[in-house]
């Protein structure tokens, strides 16, 4: 199953520091090992699935799609205007 990564989510790793881009890093491992894993949406995200996480006592999303026998990961971030800038990139695409 291959991984392909959207620039919002890349630029929001690469402006992390060192150990939370490894947490980021097991967290997308486990989404590629169960593409099941997360929540489906429903409406105006339907086809996406977001997976939350913790770090640091702080609630982290991951958004991806799987297309075929592929995962796209869209997004990650907090839930402050997570699904509201998820929806205008969506919407760009």
């Amino acid at each position: 199953m291959a991984k392909f990564y959207k620039s919002p989510f890349r630029k929001f790793v690469k402006k992390q520091p060192r150990p939370f881009q490894l947490v980021i890093e097991d967290e997308v491992e486990k989404i590629a090992a169960n593409p099941d894993l997360g929540e489906a949406k429903k409406g105006n995200l339907s086809g996406y699935r977001v997976h939350k996480f913790s770090y640091k006592k702080q609630n982290l999303f991951i958004a991806c799609a799987t297309q075929n026998a592929d995962i796209i990961f869209f997004k990650i971030g907090p839930h402050e205007n997570f699904y509201r800038e998820l929806k205008k990139y969506i919407k760009e695409l």
